[in-house]
């Protein structure tokens, strides 16, 4: 093989290479991406978890809008969070309402279910929020899921994002 041809079959070998990295990965798998219902289209809940259907609708639109921004999973999904809050704090709030109304209050502290580490409801709600912000965020990479409608930096009402 002549200095030419090596050149050219290295030359080859290194732009095939640099077709492989992640840092353009392109063509993600779409059959990853769940379409947007919307809260209000979600399975009712029973009470006490009502705002559950609201919290993973706004962590599932943010985390899609927020996939394409640079930085780790982790600090794109801890922005997600940050967008919900209003509506983790609602849930939150919800659950101290039934409460005060006489409802069955949530122990103040018990096992965790997952871990069996001592731990509370708002605890546990954002936990939740951040590994579900996490999975969001994660998939929307991984299938290049398509942002939901925005408007003015904002949720638009439009679900077929």
């Amino acid at each position: 093989m002549n200095a030419v041809q090596l050149t050219a079959a290295l030359s080859v070998a290194a732009l095939s290479l640099a077709a492989c990295s992640d840092n353009d990965r392109k063509g993600g798998d779409a059959r990853l991406c769940i379409p947007f219902q919307g809260a209000a289209n979600a399975p009712a809940a029973a009470p006490g978890v009502a705002q559950a259907p609201a919290i993973d609708d706004c962590l599932h639109r943010w985390g899609y809008a927020l996939a394409d921004s640079e930085g780790s999973a982790d600090e794109v999904a801890a922005a997600v969070v940050a967008a919900c809050m209003p509506v983790l704090t609602q849930w939150n709030q919800q659950s101290m309402n039934l409460a005060a109304a006489g409802a069955a209050p949530p122990p103040a502290e018990a096992p965790s279910l997952v871990t069996g580490e001592p731990t509370n409801p708002t605890a546990e709600r954002y936990r939740y929020a951040e590994n579900r912000a996490l999975f969001y965020v994660i998939q929307g990479r991984a299938g290049e899921c398509p942002a939901p409608p925005m408007k003015a930096g904002a949720m638009s009402a439009d679900t077929r994002g």
